[in-house]
């Protein structure tokens, strides 16, 4: 076995490769992180420019950001899953809407959740302020709300690529975890609706699972829902 993936269970990003590699049968070892190595001493610390994870090790070949990381298993390890659509035109617009859940979804949660650190480039060195920083909470709301309209209205008028796919690996965690912190509003049937259909799909139920136990660290606090 050559490819071993860095990253956590609970973590968004991480699920974004692991569902990629799900879809297709890929074996690989997960090899969780340890909380009790200094972020910057650990692999994933030293493999990518900001100490990020999830990072994937493939023989010699280390493969850092998600995006990046799903694009060298659609070459290096293809399977039935068409992750990156085969017409240029179609995945040009499959990696548009990759950047939109990654930049806008992904990021305006992660936003909210670092307002409850006190450093949010390492929340473990820093733990948790006493009271989470309300301006950047309420900005993160709000980026949501946007990002919801806009994709709402993409949903409207295109169609997404086949699942499972670069999109699929992006809109599963990020949807997931955002509706947490700002819900899916009613007049979003359609991005509702997509949460949904991801949900059911048997790679993010996995995901879901394997990530369970780690609810309650969720600092804004998970529902009791999903």
């Amino acid at each position: 076995m050559t490819l071993a993936l860095y990253g956590h269970p609970f973590s968004s990003y991480t699920w974004k490769a692991l569902v990629a590699l799900y879809a297709n049968g890929t074996p690989f070892e997960f090899r969780e992180i340890d909380p009790s190595v200094p972020k910057y001493e650990s692999f994933t610390g030293k493999a990518h420019p900001s100490g990020q994870f999830p990072v994937l090790a493939d023989g010699d070949a280390v493969v850092v950001e998600t995006s990046a990381i799903i694009e060298h298993l659609a070459v290096h390890h293809p399977g039935p899953a068409p992750l990156i659509p085969a017409d240029p035109a179609k995945a040009a617009v499959a990696r548009m809407i990759d950047r939109v859940f990654d930049q806008y979804v992904m990021g305006n949660m992660q936003r909210v959740i670092a307002a409850y650190f006190v450093d949010k480039d390492d929340p473990a060195a820093g733990g948790m302020r006493d009271e989470p920083f309300a301006p950047e909470i309420a900005a993160g709301k709000a980026g949501l709300r946007r990002a919801y309209a806009w994709l709402e209205r993409w949903l409207s008028e295109n169609a997404l690529p086949p699942h499972v796919s670069l999109v699929t690996c992006a809109a599963a965690p990020s949807l997931f975890y955002a509706d947490w912190i700002e819900p899916i509003p009613g007049d979003c049937p359609r991005l509702a609706a997509l949460r949904t259909e991801l949900l059911a799909l048997p790679e993010v139920v996995r995901c879901v699972e394997d990530a369970r136990p780690y609810r309650p660290f969720f600092p804004f606090g998970a529902p009791d829902r999903d």
